[in-house]
């Protein structure tokens, strides 16, 4: 191939045996070098000797093959093959280039892989065609591994074409100047490219201006580049055109960087070696305008050549063009339209050799110091990423003295060690831990120590006797044989670049190091520096900011709404439907409709209600609007802006289950179509901004109001009311909702027809409603092993997440796989138990395994979650504990994939899924499995079951029931309301109120009954009874609650004189009654504000021989003239209770909620004003205040405390055998023990298991609540 070239050793072997001399020549040109030794093709022999390729001696410590292209080429493509006849290979190798034979640079493939693969054996050929070519003139072959059972061993061919360039060299004091032909050009077309390398951060590389104030400047900053562009006129549009772009990282190593800026009017490309930013210019105009000339290398003041008004750059450019013109070819040529400053046109090339530390717990480097010296002065460069680590220590001749230069927290620590006990620092400089180059100088004489860095002033240290260094100093570390001598890395050894060490006034040649020939080292590499921004491209999503070590990135996700190792998940729910199962009430709340995609979080109002879930988003113009004067010449219109992007918007109406919105339209003379020919005189355009001219309530694409639909439209002449053109306001209008969610919201009304006399409009577009979520729910049901579900393939290169509920009676089934060439992706249920989340994006599969206790294969739902990206990988099955793998600092960062995805199976057809996959959810957008699975054989739209998941849906002894597409609660026996029954009902007594709910007929307590009756006479257990209820007030005494029955029994709970719970039952009408406080807390104190108490109480009983029989009646409130009752309760009685009553729960009886739900029903009596409220959010309020304390310390001082917060929630289990216990201990002491045992068997932290579906009832009550156990 003409122009193109090929370096081939095996066949330069084969040439040498044929002694060839003729095609010898072919390859004098090429030189090849081992370690430092080179050998030019003459020296063939020496390789075929030792068998047909390169091996270096197994005592050689820098061990690579170089070859010398004797001048830059473009190189295309390598291959490498083992030692001929031999066990010796290359397994893995590093290839470098250089333009010098110094300051090598590592070539990365795809996913900045800094390793090539290479042979399993001694013939095979493994070739490699670059990602990139490079221009270069030597390459090095460094070998990473090598063959197990022999040595390294290695041949290789390079291939490649020509390479021509045009180079100019800056010294920092040069520039070229470009002149036009007129005294200035406006372009709306501009491109440059160019190539350039540098070993300084900052400098202008390209600079043009105009009088009006448009410019273009292109310039390095602190080894990035800054592209700044302005179009508009700075007098009329100051700072409107103009935008700034960086790009690029580390562009100050000494080696070429490509540039291409291209520009058609506003829209600009930005692209720096290989990595392009698409921006658009701001402001009014399009062509940018440069007078006279633009310049290169600087920015020069007007008359003054060679004097700039900003840092100009230091360093080569090639191949510049601009707008197709070759300006350094036209500089060489001298053409007038060039102006040289200083210009050579050839690159020199700066001999500063940067050696790497890899390690960050071995690299160090010892150097010695002349015995004679006094002093110590150490200058060197440094660049890292990371925040700590040593960079240099030096041991003073007095004993135990030292002195330790540290990087601490980004800033330079110099210590002096004085003994162990005794030591003093110096801290300068800030964030040097930036990536960039930064100077550090120490110098240590007679009594004195000096600091400094970059160009900040040098900090001092005085020291009490004269300091004189030892005979070495260390950087970077400190080598394991001087542990025992006090040398110790204190935090980290040195991770990074250096250069530029100069020691004494003596500049350290690493050539001499590297050889071995002075000092002594450890993990370190030379003639190279290794720094990478990880942070370039920034793989931390959602605007998270990205940071990075000098082995890995961080991401900080503060105030972006995501969180994750890259900022990958929403924190927010994905709807308002969401929120209802979380159990929240009608608000304002942040939906992230579209999960971890990359659309923002809005904020909505989600009106929750017992049937539905309504999402509103407002818009700017939600008020009634009066129009005169329009016509279709001179319209009216209104765009209406909302509180959302129409991207958000468009999710979330593709995610609800209908949408509508409501247009108001008032109309006097004001027609909607042209009554003659039908034109639309008004018309409204949907999100797409295409034009609709249907009216609420109609099928889209008719031209038609709501009232042609119903057929009642005033004149059934017109299909619109406002088309019968009355001229007096009419009741009928053309008001209806539009539904029609495909085509919703609408974002702008034109009214055309009101400029006529008499004529007006007024209209009215309400906010946007939503309801429903049609991903929540939404499933499939997999009934044949090699059925599945296939969609489009995972766009998931450097990220995803999958999430899904499953259940299933099989042993296993694949849940979800894609495939790629090589790499893959999997989920699956590999065993009874075990959930495995399986990938491989390059560095061989990874695995990721959780293990439960119990089978998932139960029939039940659970939830699993897998995460992938550059960071790491996680799995999480329900609520067992999170299995994660961070991903390799060094590896492939890209899953390839190829193919379809498959759900519910594999392609491969084995391992099929049984069971049901519901709100299967990847990256943030619910895949619809329903409308796929209806043309899927095998699987079914859809899955019942939603109730049989173990998270308890329904709360507070609601029933769950189940719906096609979710379910509902029942929330009939529960004393609670809401979708969820998790809505406190509550009422306000006054003075005087009571609520009596009577038995329909005698009911007894501790007598079974059929599972089948109703709530009233329904009893879970022969023993047990349960009373719960909460509270609120600051009256004493009180009665809250009674019960009575037919034979004189009773039970009462009231609030003493002073405050305190008091709970009064006498079950037999022969003895006393038994009193229980169970705390002396002051629950009512006067103070609403400060001493309102909201207390749960739960009571349950347990009874042998005796028991409440035949109940009558129970009462909350005020009670009056009861015999038998004693006097405090009668007391209690006749006051009453003033405060709130919430969420009264007795047995499976609901007496507050039915006293509000029944009024007028014969079974319930209500005396004096009730009124509904909330107690909770009262209490919510005043327990915030100042009773936290108080009752946190009366609680800690309750030995029957056992947890929850400190809104003074009280939780009361009162068993009836601590009832019998003390009033068979006044009457029958024989049976003390036994009622004792049973006691204490109640009061273990595990409830039996009869007891735990009832305990569970009350879990919404016992959170943030106290619970007392007695």
């Amino acid at each position: 191939m003409k122009g193109c070239f090929l370096i081939n050793y095996s066949v330069v072997q084969k040439l040498a045996n044929n002694n060839n001399a003729n095609n010898l020549a072919l390859f004098t040109s090429i030189t090849v070098c081992f370690q430092n030794s080179c050998f030019i093709i003459s020296m063939l022999a020496f390789l075929i000797n030792r068998g047909g390729g390169w091996a270096p001696e197994r005592t050689d410590r820098l061990r690579w093959l170089q070859v010398d292209l004797r001048e830059r080429v473009e190189v295309t493509a390598v291959a490498t093959q083992g030692r001929f006849g031999s066990p010796d290979w290359v397994t893995s190798y590093m290839l470098l280039y250089s333009d010098t034979g110094r300051a090598w640079k590592q070539f990365r493939q795809e996913d900045n892989i800094g390793t090539f693969s290479g042979n399993i054996n001694s013939d095979g050929i493994v070739h490699h065609k670059l990602s990139h070519s490079i221009r270069t003139r030597f390459l090095r072959f460094l070998p990473v591994d090598w063959s197990p059972g022999g040595w390294m061993g290695l041949r290789v061919e390079v291939y490649g074409c020509a390479y021509k360039s045009d180079v100019a060299d800056f010294n920092g004091r040069s520039s070229l100047l470009y002149r036009f032909n007129q005294k200035s050009t406006s372009t709306v077309k501009d491109v440059i490219s160019l190539r350039f390398k540098s070993q300084r951060g900052d400098g202008v590389l390209v600079h043009g201006e105009g009088q009006r104030g448009d410019y273009i400047t292109l310039e390095l900053h602190k080894g990035r580049l800054a592209l700044h562009i302005n179009l508009d006129d700075v007098k009329m549009h100051p700072s409107s055109g103009h935008v700034s772009v960086f790009l690029g990282s580390l562009l100050d190593d000494q080696h070429w960087h490509s540039v291409l800026i291209e520009r058609f009017n506003k829209q600009i490309n930005f692209t720096v070696d290989r990595l392009t930013k698409h921006v658009r210019t701001g402001g009014l105009d399009d062509s940018l305008e440069v007078d006279y000339e633009l310049s290169f290398g600087g920015i020069p003041l007007p008359g003054k050549p060679g004097t700039f008004l900003r840092k100009n750059f230091h360093g080569c450019m090639e191949n510049l063009y601009y707008n197709g013109v070759n300006i350094i070819d036209l500089a060489k040529r001298r053409k007038p339209q060039i102006y040289s400053g200083n210009v050579t046109f050839t690159c020199s090339e700066p001999q500063l050799v940067s050696a790497t530390f890899l390690s960050s717990s071995s690299s160090f480097l010892s150097l010695p110091l002349d015995a004679a010296t006094e002093t110590l002065s150490v200058t060197f460069q440094f660049r890292t990423w990371n925040r700590e680590g040593m960079l240099l220590s030096a041991w003073l001749r007095r004993e135990s003295e030292r002195l330790l230069l540290l990087l601490v927290h980004g800033q330079l620590r110099l210590t002096h060690h004085r003994s162990a006990l005794q030591s003093s620092d110096i801290v300068i400089g800030q964030a040097l831990s930036d990536g960039q180059w930064h100077t550090v100088s120490i110098s240590v004489g007679g009594f004195q120590v000096s600091l400094s860095v970059d160009d900040e002033p040098p900090s001092t240290m005085q020291l009490k006797d004269i300091a004189q260094p030892e005979r070495s100093v260390l950087i970077g570390g400190c080598p394991s044989v001087l542990t025992n001598q006090g040398c110790r890395n204190p935090t980290l050894a040195y991770q990074g670049c250096m250069r530029s060490v100069i020691i004494n006034n003596q500049p350290i040649n690493f050539n001499l190091v590297q050889q071995g020939l002075l000092g002594n080292y450890s993990k370190l590499q030379f003639d190279i520096c290794g720094i990478r921004d990880r942070c370039l491209p920034n793989y931390c999503e959602h605007d998270g900011e990205c940071s990075q070590s000098w082995n890995t990135l961080f991401c900080d996700c503060s105030g972006t709404g995501y969180t994750g190792a890259t900022c990958h998940n929403s924190i927010f729910e994905p709807s308002c439907e969401a929120h209802r199962l979380t159990g929240s009430a009608s608000g304002f709340f942040s939906i992230d409709p579209d999960g971890s995609g990359p659309l923002k979080s809005t904020v909505v109002y989600c009106n929750i209600t017992d049937d539905k879930v309504w999402t509103v988003v407002n818009h700017n113009s939600t008020e009634m609007v009066r129009v005169q004067g329009s016509s279709l010449q001179k319209p009216h219109v209104m765009k209406f802006n909302y509180s959302t992007s129409l991207e958000q918007l468009r999710t979330l109406v593709g995610r609800s289950e209908q949408c509508q919105q409501e247009v108001v339209y008032l109309c006097r003379k004001s027609r909607l179509f042209n009554t003659w020919d039908g034109t639309p005189l008004s018309w409204w355009l949907d999100r797409a901004g295409e034009r609709r001219t249907y009216w609420g309530g109609f099928l889209p694409g008719v031209q038609q109001c709501a009232c042609s639909l119903d057929e009642n439209c005033i004149d059934m002449n017109h299909f619109c009311n406002c088309d019968a053109d009355h001229s007096s306001w009419y009741e009928e209008n053309d008001t209806g909702v539009l539904s029609y969610k495909e085509h919703l919201p609408v974002t702008e009304i034109l009214v055309g027809d009101t400029n006529r006399s008499g004529s007006e409009a007024i209209y009215r577009v309400g906010s946007l409603h939503c309801y429903g979520d049609r991903f929540l729910w939404n499933a499939a049901s997999f009934y044949q092993e090699s059925s599945y579900l296939h969609f489009p393939m995972l766009q998931a290169e450097l990220s995803i997440d999958i999430s899904l509920y499953f259940k299933t009676t099989a042993p296993s089934g694949v849940f979800l796989e894609n495939l790629g060439a090589k790499d893959f992706i999997r989920v699956e249920l590999s065993a009874p138990s075990v959930v495995t989340f399986t990938f491989d994006v390059g560095n061989g599969p990874v695995v990721l395994m959780v293990k439960s206790h119990l089978p998932l294969n139960d029939k039940q739902w659970h939830y699993v979650r897998a995460e992938r990206n550059v960071k790491e990988a996680s799995l999480q099955v329900d609520q067992l504990p999170l299995r994660f793998l961070e991903a390799p600092s060094e590896g492939h960062t890209h899953l390839q994939l190829n193919s379809q995805l498959f759900i519910g199976g594999t392609a491969s057809r084995q391992r099929g899924f049984l069971g049901c996959i519901r709100s299967l959810s990847i990256n943030g957008m619910t895949l619809d499995l329903e409308e796929r699975a209806k043309m899927t054989p095998g699987v079914s739209s859809g899955c019942p079951g939603h109730c049989s998941s173990q998270n308890s849906l329904c709360h507070n002894r609601g029933k769950c029931i189940e719906k096609s597409s979710g379910y509902v609660c029942d929330c009939t026996h529960s004393a609670y309301g809401g979708p969820n029954c998790k809505k406190e009902v509550s009422m306000s007594f006054e003075s005087g109120s009571s609520v009596t709910y009577t038995f329909q007929e005698p009911f007894s307590v501790m007598r079974n009954h059929s599972r089948q009756s109703s709530a009233i006479f329904a009893q879970s257990s022969n023993s047990r009874e349960s009373i719960a209820f909460s509270f609120l007030t600051t009256q004493t005494p009180a009665m809250l609650l009674t019960v009575n029955t037919y034979h004189q029994q009773y039970m009462a709970i009231i609030l003493a004189h002073n405050g305190s719970l008091q709970i009064w039952y006498r079950l037999n009408r022969e003895k006393e009654p038994d009193i229980f406080t169970p705390t002396s807390l002051n629950l009512a104190n006067g103070e609403i504000l400060r001493m309102s108490r909201y207390i749960s109480l739960s009571l349950t009983l347990l009874s042998t021989d005796k028991e409440l029989i035949t109940i009558r009646s129970l009462t909350l409130g005020k009670v009056t003239g009861r015999a038998g009752v004693d006097e405090e309760v009668l007391q209690a009685g006749s006051r009453g209770f003033i405060g709130c009553l919430s969420s009264v729960q007795f047995n499976h009886l609901a007496p507050l909620k039915a006293a509000i739900l029944n009024r007028g029903s014969s079974l319930v009596s209500v005396l004096g004003n009730l009124v509904e409220s909330n107690c909770g959010e009262l209490a919510d309020k005043s327990s915030s205040r100042s009773l936290g304390k108080k009752l946190t310390n009366a609680a800690q001082s309750d030995s029957a405390v056992i947890g929850g917060l400190i809104a003074a929630v009280v939780l009361i289990t009162l068993c009836a055998v601590a009832v019998m216990t003390r009033f068979l201990y006044r009457h029958r002491n024989e049976r003390t023990q036994q009622m004792a045992s049973v006691k204490e068997k109640d009061h273990q932290p595990r409830p039996e298991l009869r007891y735990r579906a009832e305990l569970d009832l009350h879990g919404a009550m016992r959170d943030s609540r106290k619970e007392y156990f007695i």
